[in-house]
């Protein structure tokens, strides 16, 4: 048979001669939204304490709901697994394991409020554990398997849940909705405070009343300003709980938050930390001697660097680990000889994570060059779980063995739609920022690239101002979507970023605009330079909350942008500081407050350059949440007043149904829409 290029019937000629038919793959298109919105939201993995599961959530966008629906899932450790759905409300989080691997406890709010179920460790009939009126979160498996503790926001001088209920319903029926304070926190993020205050609670694994282990206490577990599930702990032994709370008033004034120890049995809680600054994370070590945590020595400052401490139970005193680290200590892990420490720190843009000795040594990265959080441990200590993301790829569950040998991904819920979606990876940078200072940026190329056209450059900045753009995937503001469009997205991490040391970050400190916008106009130039398919005459800058201060800040300082976007920015700082709620953050920011420093608040305020010298010439889009109070709407009613009043094109979006973030996939939606369509006017 001839087998020459040419033959007529060319497959059938490659199956004669023995060759491969290999089938063309479909070609791939550029991201979209929707293809944002069908991305899996892996989250929680807790591993079985056989080392041989993975439990944990999934969430799936549901547009015609305008919510995230969840469902617990579980994926054996083993190679090739298939994972497995366990349940199917959609309305199910934070799977945790019994102690014998039998069970699997998790919140549900599949009857209307949160509470928690159990269910066979290999799926089926879930029962109902709890039914407080108040509901239930945060729940923890006692050692024994016999009880969970859990938290509830509850009237401290309620002494049951028939009297929470009753108030609760007094309140829904009455006519008058006025809400009346005589202190401050008197609101946080999206909510007011209604006098309720999150108890800590345990309730028996086989069913009975839950009894609250802080009747009475007038503060929150976890915090509520700065606290997470993982601010409570119980001992190996099951006798007594480490907690976090703030005790010092007025609340929104303070970061103190300290370690407290309560008996399982009942009892007064007892302090065990003194320090000024916040203690969070405690860990229990496997023989019970110690508690891991980690500290801040700073008070009023929510960016001091995490420090890893060490409590010894028997002597009361405590050891700082790992000081020669510059980096901030987050989720904490024992070993299973409780001879070493897991733990998790950002890196610059990624977030390894490390292992270091209680007996002295520095900290080793067990896992780097990659994005990790949520570790679990396996119960003998042999194998970690943990999620991975990056900027090209969703969270999807690891594991690894305890020296971080052997790591494999072992669910792939995205790998399908990530296949055919052409992105291309990030590229990291490094150039000379304000003064001489080493600063580091990430970029993205548009897909389809052709190194021979000329494309817009999109700036993208980050919030906090103590944060950074990570290698992580993202779906409130993701970079790969920035980019799908035709645009060179370009994230910069300048001065105040967290990862690159404590230094770094606290020179943002009163210097809201000075060295940090340098930091990002000396980051313009240099990928304009250095990047020659890059249109330094088709640039827009958007950015979100400090970011969005950030483009407020360049509406007034710079005319290289041809459009703007500023998301929940602050723009008055005056108005800012009256109305937000954690007042430590502004008065440690600006060394003062507007009474005390009036000159901080006056130099870093946008508002005032506008008003004095009309100088707003760009194009500005702003977007707000009316649920936002962390930087209240307000701020960006004023911002959108001051350009229209200069006749300035300019847009406003307000959610009256969102916060500081927009969360609800319909809104999500309209956001990047409008997004793309401002961009679109001013740069294509």
């Amino acid at each position: 048979m001839n087998c020459k290029p040419g033959w007529r019937f060319f497959a059938f000629a490659l199956l004669a001669c023995g060759l491969p038919l290999r089938a063309q793959a479909p070609p791939k298109h550029v991201m979209t939204f929707d293809d944002l919105m069908a991305m899996q939201r892996v989250a929680e993995p807790q591993i079985s304490p056989d080392g041989r599961f993975v439990a944990y959530s999934v969430g799936t966008a549901d547009m015609d709901a305008n919510r995230i629906a969840r469902n617990i899932w579980v994926v054996a450790t083993s190679p090739g697994s298939q994972p497995r759905q366990l349940t199917q409300t959609g309305h199910d989080t934070r799977p945790q394991w019994s102690p014998d691997g039998k069970k699997i406890a998790f919140l549900s709010s599949r009857d209307g409020t949160p509470q928690i179920y159990v269910m066979p460790a290999q799926g089926g009939n879930a029962a109902k554990l709890t039914s407080l009126s108040t509901g239930a979160d945060n729940e923890k498996w006692s050692p024994d398997g016999k009880s969970l503790a859990f938290t509830s926001s509850v009237f401290p001088d309620c002494p049951d849940d028939a009297c929470n209920r009753s108030r609760d319903d007094a309140a829904e029926k009455s006519k008058v909705k006025a809400r009346i304070y005589d202190h401050l926190l008197y609101r946080h993020w999206t909510h007011w405070s209604d006098g309720k205050r999150s108890h800590l609670f345990l309730v028996p694994a086989a069913g009975g009343a839950p009894r609250d282990l802080i009747p009475g206490a007038d503060y929150d577990v976890p915090p509520d300003e700065r606290g997470d599930p993982n601010d409570f702990a119980f001992s190996p032994d099951g006798k007594e709980l480490c907690f976090t709370a703030v005790t010092d008033r007025p609340e929104a004034i303070s970061t103190n938050g300290d370690l407290f120890l309560v008996p399982a049995a009942g009892g007064e809680p007892k302090r065990i930390t003194d320090n000024p600054g916040f203690e969070g994370h405690p860990a229990y070590s496997p023989d019970g001697r110690f508690i891991a945590y980690h500290s801040q020595k700073t008070p009023g400052y929510e960016s001091d660097r995490w420090r890893l401490m060490l409590f010894d139970r028997a002597n009361g005193t405590h050891t700082e680990l790992a000081e020669s680290l510059d980096r901030n200590v987050d989720e904490i892990v024992w070993s299973a000889d409780s001879k070493r420490i897991y733990f998790t720190a950002a890196d610059e843009i990624e977030q390894p994570v490390y292992e270091i000795a209680i007996d002295g040594g520095a900290p080793v990265q067990i896992l780097k060059d990659s994005s990790n959080e949520s570790v679990s441990i396996s119960a003998d200590g042999a194998s970690l779980a943990f999620l991975r993301s990056s900027l090209a790829a969703p969270a999807e569950v690891f594991t690894a063995r305890a020296d971080g040998g052997a790591a494999q991904q072992i669910s792939r819920h995205n790998a399908a739609r990530l296949a055919a979606i052409e992105m291309n990876s990030p590229e990291t940078f490094w150039y000379e920022g304000a003064g001489g200072a080493r600063i580091q940026g990430i970029l993205i190329r548009p897909p389809r690239f052709d190194p021979t056209r000329k494309y817009p450059l999109l700036l993208l900045i980050h919030g906090g101002p103590q944060s950074s753009w990570t290698d992580s995937w993202g779906y409130r503001w993701d970079e790969e979507l920035f980019a799908a469009p035709g645009y060179v997205a370009v994230m910069i991490n300048p001065r105040g970023s967290t990862g690159y040391g404590q230094k770094f970050t606290d020179e943002i400190t009163d210097d809201w605009g000075g060295r940090a916008y340098e930091d990002l106009m000396k980051g313009v130039d240099y990928v304009t330079a250095k990047y020659s398919f890059i249109d330094a005459n088709r640039m827009a800058a958007a950015g979100g909350s400090y970011g969005g201060y950030m483009v407020d800040w360049m509406a007034t300082h710079t005319g290289r942008f041809k459009a703007l976007i500023s998301h929940a920015g602050v723009y008055d700082k005056f108005g800012m500081y009256g109305a937000t709620e954690e007042l430590w953050f502004e008065e440690h920011d600006m060394r003062g407050t507007p009474w005390t420093n009036v000159e901080s608040y006056q130099k870093w305020s946008p508002s005032l350059y506008a008003a004095a010298l009309e100088k707003y010439k760009t194009p500005t889009l702003v977007f707000c949440g009316e649920q936002d109070y962390r930087v209240p709407y307000t701020q960006s009613l004023s911002f959108f007043t001051a350009l229209q009043r200069q006749n300035v094109p300019s847009k406003l979006v307000v959610f009256p149904d969102e916060g500081h973030w927009i969360l609800k996939p319909q809104n999500s939606q309209l956001w990047y829409r409008t997004f793309f369509a401002w961009l679109d006017l001013y740069l294509k």
